[in-house]
């Protein structure tokens, strides 16, 4: 089949492209060409997808069978895509995310059928909002798309946590190797799911050119679930730290402190979320995550240890977490010396 990805460079599509190269596929992805080099193999288009008349002409009188979009997320992305890509494609694939879904949740068990809204994060809102423009095209046009919800994904490159800097991920491995102290939103038992990008790549790859899926949503996640502070725990010992100093913070203190961090906090990360991926399974058969945390976290320590130019810091992200620790620490102190001093409350009656 004849692949286009959006994007092509980044942790899930770099995982897509490989899988679809080693299945034979014929791969084309997009990009500025600014990032890393896409695989041998892979087919590279140089333009810039906000460029409308350089894309168009990039494209001009090609047809695809099936078009993944790692880069769309607002509502004009996807109107530019169904302007590039109407009857130019047999099917559509909007990456979305996970965060979309109600949060809080109200059932602890998220389904494809979980309600869309989130209140505390743009990201995800806008994500919502792709979403629902694409559902009107596949309802009033017949537009083939299909939807998947990726949450939160690692891979060799990439050290995914809570509260950690994405750009620079090695950021909290420094910390814990330094004996600094890392941020744990909550008290460190919400359970989560964090997936490796090969799994995700196998769930999307079995949904190219199965004409069922279209018009579908998908999340495609691990079954594997884990407290964050076993997260934190299992990245601390890949990285040779088995007594990481881990600082334990309500999310609602993150926010009023780090409102950028809180808000992506608040809105995905903070509260349990256990994904059940029933439906996958269903229209993939054979579909299983088989990349356990702690054996994907020490490949991508691997990575980073091999190279000391890819153990790149965040001294930004680093001077925000050492003031919210300290910050957290005097309020803990201060709170502690007021409630001792007042004595004993009055129980009651």
């Amino acid at each position: 089949m004849r692949l286009l990805f959006l994007g092509g460079t980044g942790i899930l599509s770099s995982a897509c492209s490989d899988l679809a190269l080693a299945r034979g596929h014929d791969v084309f992805v997009l990009n500025r060409g600014q990032r890393s080099r896409p695989p041998d193999g892979v087919h590279s288009i140089v333009a810039d997808i906000r460029d409308g008349s350089a894309v168009r002409d990039a494209l001009k009188g090609r047809e695809w069978d099936a078009v993944v979009d790692f880069i769309a997320y607002g509502p004009a992305d996807i109107e530019r895509d169904l302007e590039l890509f109407r009857g130019a494609t047999a099917q559509y694939v909007f990456v979305s995310s996970a965060s979309a879904y109600q949060r809080p949740s109200s059932h602890y068990l998220v389904t494809e059928s979980t309600p869309l809204v989130n209140p505390f994060w743009a990201y995800s809102r806008d994500k919502i909002a792709c979403e629902d423009r694409l559902t009107r095209a596949m309802r009033e046009e017949g537009f083939p798309a299909v939807i998947v919800r990726p949450s939160l994904t690692f891979g060799d490159t990439q050290i995914a946590l809570a509260v950690n800097s994405w750009q620079k991920s090695y950021t909290v491995v420094d910390r814990m190797r330094r004996g600094m102290p890392v941020v744990v939103p909550g008290d460190g038992t919400s359970l989560w799911t964090i997936t490796h990008n090969t799994d995700f790549a196998k769930g999307l790859m079995g949904l190219i050119g199965c004409a069922q899926a279209v018009g579908h949503a998908f999340h495609i996640t691990s079954d594997e679930v884990q407290t964050w502070d076993q997260y934190y725990r299992a990245v601390a010992l890949a990285a040779g730290v088995h007594n990481p100093k881990l600082v334990h913070i309500a999310t609602d203190f993150i926010r009023a402190c780090l409102p950028e961090v809180g808000a992506s906090l608040a809105g995905d990360k903070a509260t349990s979320v256990v994904m059940d991926n029933t439906k996958i399974k269903r229209f993939v058969p054979g579909f299983a995550a088989t990349m356990r945390f702690r054996e994907g976290i020490e490949r991508t320590l691997g990575w980073f240890d091999a190279d000391a130019s890819r153990r790149v810091i965040d001294e930004e992200a680093n001077r925000q977490y050492d003031r919210l620790i300290a910050a957290y620490g005097r309020g803990l102190e201060l709170a502690v010396r007021e409630l001792s001093s007042s004595g004993p409350g009055q129980a009651g009656g």
